[in-house]
């Protein structure tokens, strides 16, 4: 089935009539994607790309049943964009945007949790390269040809590691249910974990690969969801092996502060907990067709 978007799935642009909204949402049509329109406040009542614009999101719900966005928004604006996205009741959300600070999106997650849980919107990112169901839907900036559909579940804060796995998996002849890019921001809207309960519950997928990195509790919380609710074997490939503590790396919430989230240590714990370690990013679709054999 997939998780989060499908072919059918009525994808509105937030920032649509922008430079880097205009490229991705040509992109995302290009792939397939059911995109019915978008949001440039003042520019409602326009087309863009053969698609209407609206002014606010409420007006692409109300006009032509929007249920996922991508978010395209400067970092000033995003926040305040996600929240109108929830608001309108968008099921589904990804902000590609990076750079939104942090206050902002303590706020956002305060935001959601007002809504009862049945009824909240799915956010992914900030700072993601987004979702793509191959053959099916793309709601990202991923280069989208290189992904193949199949069994295996990815999910991971690295966009670029993201893609390297998707590429060794299709020379592998090995497909992709979904790939959700949780983004690599200290807060975000989606942990690891909330990904792995969605694909548990998932027909299509049979097993998932985690790209994790250091800093934070994420990778291990996941392990601790598997080990306990998941029946499907979970692959994890955690960077940042040689990172020096107390040292920023790469992403904004790639930093170990504290016991537990080295690379180390994370890969001894989620091996503790049954999960199968890629001991180099270059191993990753080799570790999954490795685990995908043994379930034969």
């Amino acid at each position: 089935m997939s998780i989060l978007i499908n072919k059918q799935t009525r994808i509105i642009v937030q920032g649509f009539t922008g430079k880097i909204g205009t490229f991705h949402a040509d992109d995302m049509m290009n792939y397939g994607s059911n995109v019915v329109g978008g949001i440039t406040p003042g520019k409602g009542g326009q087309t863009h790309l053969g698609k209407p614009v609206f002014n606010t999101v409420k007006e692409s719900v109300e006009q032509e049943g929007a249920e996922a966005s991508i978010i395209f928004v400067p970092p000033a604006f995003a926040a305040d964009s996600i929240m109108e996205a929830a608001d309108a009741g968008i099921k589904y959300c990804v902000s590609i945007t990076d750079g939104i600070p942090t206050q902002d999106m303590m706020k956002v997650k305060q935001y959601l949790r007002k809504f009862p849980k049945d009824e909240r919107m799915v956010l992914t990112g900030p700072n993601c390269a987004g979702t793509i169901s191959p053959e099916q839907a793309m709601l990202g900036i991923m280069p989208g040809h290189i992904y193949k559909r199949g069994v295996v579940g990815v999910v991971g804060r690295s966009g670029t590691l993201g893609y390297e796995a998707a590429d060794q998996m299709t020379e592998l002849g090995i497909g992709i249910s979904t790939s959700v890019g949780i983004g690599g921001d200290p807060i975000n809207g989606s942990s690891h974990r909330d990904i792995f309960e969605k694909f548990e519950q998932d027909d299509e997928t049979e097993l998932v690969l985690m790209i994790g990195e250091i800093g934070g509790p994420q990778e291990v919380d996941a392990g601790i969801y598997a080990a306990k609710n998941m029946n499907k074997p979970v692959v994890a490939y955690i960077a940042g092996l040689t990172a020096p503590k107390g040292r920023r790396m790469g992403h904004a919430g790639a930093i170990i502060s504290s016991a537990g989230e080295s690379a180390a240590e994370k890969v001894e714990m989620l091996q503790d907990l049954g999960v199968t370690i890629s001991p180099t990013p270059s191993a990753m679709g080799a570790t999954v067709a490795k685990v995908l054999a043994g379930m034969k």
